[in-house]
């Protein structure tokens, strides 16, 4: 070989080493806590869902920005047409991953779907439960979506719709999710790994990150181990105990609520005597700064206290175990079922140290003389237990969850989880039912106020569930990664969001 092709030779193969270093250097490994059940775009809403699917695969038609509010997204504008319609002016030149145009017929489908009885769609039953949902088709770019009762914040509403093609099916879920989001969705080996890669005729600019693979770890030090030791880029969610590098680990306010929600329609769940007892049995704040993190705080909404009419002036339950055990003696004398068996659930691997933040939950009820059961299920038979319709015959049940809202409204949380036809309500209740309708009809500091008295009837009149934490998220960033998590870290993962340094 002589000398010229010698050098040839030697810039080839650099440059073929460079490729293969840059196409790996673009690529990302995120490792989640539990598996997705689904990949269903309109139950994106959900946290492990969300991670993956939400603004990655599958674009909704406006977008909330913690730092900037409301902002276009498939939809360029929008304008209130009076009587409870607003018009959205959709983004020209948008193709789905499967090279079909994106139109205004696909967003009324999607419309459509979300509501569609035929299937539990999470976002339908969370943001539009009691809302009936109408589209007019203007022209190929422009929508007419009228909400009955009206809806002054329909469009922030609209930050939560996925928008999918037109042929998806209203009957069933998918499992292989088209989109027009930044990234299509390759592959979901179960129990293995799933895969994205950079869509190519995405709208919107490429981003850095140009492929991405999720693998599944239960344990949290495995989580963080795999980050330090470069296996893995981002660990969304670890716990407290391994936040352990400056360097690596951010903490963050995540926007996610603890509770329990308790099943009125059984006793002795249905007796207000023993759902207080419930609440003065709980410890809150030896939870904070031990197995939960400093700066955790105590929770009396089921909404975090950015949001629209949180009530600050309301208080978490003081610890009172003697109070506690004296309620259920006078229920008892009242011919109250107390000693009555009951199923106390949480969900494996929702949080961090949710299994050492149940059995002490547990232990301290049975100090205080209930009978009770423990129950540790995985997200798919956590779901059947705490979504209608609810099992038959399933006695007195109270079930952990963790609800996250960063949308800075109520109306995204109250009437799936309180309102007597809310998808995950365990209460029935005319008045609630009433708030809710007043509180999201209204506008300004009356929407405030009726938010507000919401919050305090349930917390305090009825005590409808036990309220536990507002929570303090961890996640673990590899160096090499530009990323700083935020307030919907735990439930939202743009990949387009990260750069390398």
């Amino acid at each position: 070989m002589n000398r010229k092709s010698h050098i040839m030779a030697l810039s080839l193969l650099a440059s073929t080493v460079a490729f293969g270093a840059q196409a790996q250097n673009n690529s990302v490994t995120v490792v989640l806590s539990e598996e997705l059940e689904i990949v269903e775009p309109c139950s994106a809403t959900k946290s492990n869902v969300g991670r993956v699917l939400f603004q990655n695969i599958s674009e909704t038609v406006t977008e909330m920005d913690p730092k900037t509010g409301l902002q276009p997204r498939l939809a360029e504008s929008w304008e209130d047409m009076g009587n409870g319609t607003w018009r959205f002016n959709l983004r020209q030149g948008v193709t789905f991953s499967d090279g079909s145009a994106m139109d205004a017929e696909d967003v009324a489908h999607s419309l459509k779907r979300m509501k569609s009885e035929a299937i539990a769609c999470e976002i339908g039953a969370k943001f539009f439960g009691g809302i009936e949902i109408t589209s007019n088709v203007v022209d190929p770019h422009t929508l007419d979506v009228t909400a009955n009762p009206a809806q002054p914040i329909l469009p922030m509403l609209m930050s939560t719709v996925t928008v999918t093609t037109s042929d998806t099916p209203m009957d069933k879920f998918v499992d292989h999710p088209i989109g027009t989001g930044p990234y299509t969705f390759d592959e979901y080996a179960r129990g293995q790994h799933i895969k994205l890669s950079a869509n190519p005729n995405y709208w919107g600019e490429q981003p850095t990150v140009q492929s991405a693979t999720y693998v599944f770890r239960s344990d949290s030090s495995v989580r963080a181990a795999m980050v330090a030791a470069g296996e893995a880029d981002i660990a969304p969610n670890i716990a407290l105990q391994d936040a352990s590098d400056p360097a690596m680990d951010f903490s963050y306010p995540n926007s996610e609520t603890v509770f329990l929600r308790l099943e009125h329609a059984y006793p002795p769940l249905n007796d207000r005597r023993v759902r207080e007892a419930l609440n003065l049995a709980v410890d809150r704040e030896a939870f904070v700064g031990t197995i939960l993190a400093n700066g955790t705080l105590l929770a009396t909404g089921i909404t975090p206290p950015s949001t629209v009419g949180y009530d600050h002036d309301l208080k978490p339950y003081a610890y009172d175990p003697e109070r506690a055990k004296a309620l259920l003696a006078e229920a008892k004398a009242d011919g109250v079922p107390v000693d009555a068996e009951i199923t106390l659930i949480g969900r494996i691997n929702n949080f961090a140290n949710v299994l050492e933040t149940m059995e002490a939950l547990h232990a301290m009820y049975q100090d205080v003389g209930f009978n009770m059961k423990l129950e540790m299920v995985e997200v798919a038979e956590w779901l059947e237990r705490y979504a209608k319709p609810f099992p038959a015959d399933r006695g007195p049940e109270i079930i952990e969850a963790q609800h996250d809202n960063a949308n800075g409204d109520p109306v995204f949380s109250m009437y799936f989880k309180y309102h007597s036809e809310g998808q995950q309500s365990g209460l029935t209740d005319p008045k609630v039912d009433a708030l809710i309708a007043e509180a999201t009809a209204a506008t300004g500091d009356a929407r405030a106020a009726k938010w507000s008295e919401l919050f305090g009837y349930i917390h305090e009149e009825v005590i409808a569930d036990v309220m536990l934490f507002h929570m303090v998220g961890f996640s673990r960033v590899n160096d090499r990664l530009d990323f700083a998590p935020t307030i919907r870290t735990n439930s939202e993962l743009q990949l387009s969001q990260i750069e390398f340094k």
